[in-house]
């Protein structure tokens, strides 16, 4: 087994255990050592007291962890960028009410703000000339969705 599938394995449990979810685990080793990210992720965007709770959790796992060898390593944990693709169902949910772009696999390109998902499809209220309609976009049908950002946006403008 990969050793970075090795490092999922074994952190996956103990971070849904405290409520986090494992997004990603990248392995760089210029020379004779060895930097591993983990990326983390929760109900809601983590904060930096959550990133610490998370970044203790591993790094003693990792530390215990025959299978990690003698290479010295530097751990970094981090939580998932905004320019970020969203790619399960949980990252809509957690995005509702936020701008979106979207690819589909026919080359279309939507942009809405996500109203409403489940496990299966995201509805986007989409803004056309002085009126909004709501788009059902199936995830099967996504090529690449990612979060816009809004520097600009007020409270409650829709």
């Amino acid at each position: 087994m990969a050793l970075k599938d090795q490092i999922s394995e074994l952190i996956t449990p103990a971070l849904a255990q405290a409520g986090y979810f494992l997004e990603d685990v990248n392995l760089v080793t210029p020379g004779q050592h060895r930097i591993v990210t983990v990326i983390v992720d929760g109900e809601s965007a983590l904060n930096l007291d959550q990133v610490t709770v998370a970044t203790k959790l591993i790094s003693s796992l990792l530390d215990e962890a025959t299978f990690m060898g003698e290479t010295p390593f530097t751990l970094e944990v981090t939580s998932p960028g905004i320019d970020r693709p969203l790619t399960l169902a949980r990252h809509y949910a957690k995005n509702v009410d936020r701008l979106l772009k979207v690819v589909k696999t026919d080359g279309d390109v939507i942009k809405g703000r996500i109203s409403s998902s489940n496990e299966s499809e995201v509805v986007l209220t989409v803004a056309e000339k002085k009126e909004s309609k709501e788009v059902l976009i199936k995830y099967s049908d996504i090529k690449r969705a990612t979060v816009e950002i809004e520097f600009n946006r007020k409270d409650g403008d829709k």
